[in-house]
């Protein structure tokens, strides 16, 4: 029996019904009338594709791949089987067949839009912006103007550097339609990324135009008038954090080699081996530093203003509360003397001006408490803070040395650091112990 449904075929309308009752969550009808459509055709490899989307339903993650990859035997040249495979591999974090398998279903229907969209969403899983674009540009191949698929492009080309393409492609859009937001948007962030922030001031304008309140607008106005803002608001890091919540670990561990959360367990552990202390890990992501340090004997409290981020935390179970909100706002409502730890690992660099939020950790800290903190380094004979391109803040050592000593931190300690890898370069930090006097 061919893949392929036809007029007479006998199962498309078992088939259609338990699609239908997998998308609404009702597993246990659609497993009924998944039962009907096997036992007409015993080897239908549809049967076992939408098997396999049921059990991924249900939390059963081997049971998906054991009925997916049967549905891929018994029909190794049918499209929609093998792009069902490949998106769960890449759902699952197995980037590498992933990949394999979304080129294999692409070179088997090269004109199917639906394995194009599939393809391109595990191209950008895995990381693979390239693999992205060339997906992409072929999509405009097939669909010449498609709005959709220009504004994935000019993103993607504005992530490999390719500025000049990426505005060219945002202009366009522009053009077509000059109250379009997320046209705007993309321009403005273009030009940002092209480290030439004061060419989206017109853009800045159209947008506040249409949105005078909205706190995203008004930070781009900013940047656009040549300022730089001290704070980034959580409408535009928030969704960013929110997207990446399933597969950061992987990405900043074995993609940018961060080990900074390893690195300060160690030292928490060295200092306090009996795990006998209250510490407070602001900006907690997935609980990367709680993994590491394991279960304490007091309490670990994450901040994070990322629900998805928070989501992935808890599944740790080291953690023994969280607060979904930013640093500054924890901060604030903390009371005195509560934490032997405070840490802030690749935090600052969202977060901007810090000058309150080092006071308010000195205070919050018990005496003979440390604030543990790390920074991308902005150079010496710059400002005291700058806003990178890549839209993250880089802060002077000798200002954020300045501002520990004058919030009572004595002694400080400094350590240079490679933070991570980006784009296969190293990024230079520094690493802040700063320790409140007993």
């Amino acid at each position: 029996m061919s893949a392929t449904a036809t007029v007479s075929d006998p199962n498309r309308k078992h088939l259609e019904a338990a699609r239908t009752l997998i998308a609404k969550g009702d597993l246990k009808q659609a497993a009924l009338t998944l039962n009907k459509a096997q036992k007409q055709l015993p080897n239908d490899p549809r049967v076992f594709m939408l098997a396999g989307l049921m059990a991924e339903k249900s939390g059963n993650i081997n049971g998906a791949f054991e009925a997916l990859r049967r549905s891929v035997a018994m029909a190794p040249d049918w499209g929609p089987g093998l792009l069902e495979l490949a998106l769960l591999l890449a759902r699952q974090n197995q980037f590498k067949e992933a990949v394999e398998t979304a080129e294999k279903v692409a070179a088997l229907e090269p004109r199917n839009l639906q394995v194009l969209a599939g393809v391109v969403d595990i191209a950008h899983r895995a990381g693979h912006t390239e693999m992205a674009v060339q997906h992409l540009r072929r999509g405009l191949e097939l669909v010449p103007g498609d709005t959709m698929l220009r504004r994935l492009l000019a993103r993607d080309l504005s992530e490999q550097g390719k500025h000049e393409e990426s505005l060219a492609l945002w202009t366009a859009l522009v053009a077509e339609n000059p109250t379009d937001p997320q046209a705007l948007v993309g321009r403005v962030q273009a030009c940002i990324a092209s480290n030439k922030p004061t060419d989206a001031l017109a853009d800045t304008q159209a947008l506040l135009a249409l949105a005078p309140q909205d706190a995203v607008y008004q930070y781009y106005g900013q940047l656009a008038r040549g300022e730089t803002p001290a704070q980034q608001p959580a409408e535009l890091t928030r969704p960013l954090f929110d997207s990446l919540a399933e597969l950061y670990d992987m990405h900043m561990v074995r993609g940018l080699k961060y080990q900074l959360p390893k690195q300060i367990a160690e030292k928490i552990i060295a200092r306090y081996p009996d795990k006998k202390l209250n510490v407070l890990d602001l900006g907690c992501g997935t609980g990367l530093l709680g993994v590491c340090l394991g279960r304490l004997d007091g309490f670990l409290i994450g901040v994070d203003f990322s629900h998805k981020m928070i989501e992935q935390a808890a599944r740790h179970n080291v953690y023994d509360r969280f607060h979904t909100v930013n640093l500054h706002d924890a901060l604030r409502s903390t009371p005195d003397a509560l934490y032997q730890v405070i840490t802030a690992l690749d935090v600052f660099i969202y977060a901007g001006d810090v000058t309150q939020a080092v006071r308010d950790a000195f205070r919050i800290l018990t005496p003979g408490g440390q604030l543990m903190f790390s920074c991308e380094t902005a150079s010496e004979t710059g400002p005291d803070m700058v806003l990178l391109p890549a839209g993250r803040y880089a802060h002077k050592r000798s200002h954020v040395e300045a501002l520990c000593k004058a919030a009572g931190f004595d002694p400080i300690e400094v350590e240079d650091s490679v933070l991570r890898y980006e784009n296969k370069a190293p990024v230079h930090g520094f690493v802040v112990v700063a320790h409140k006097p007993a």
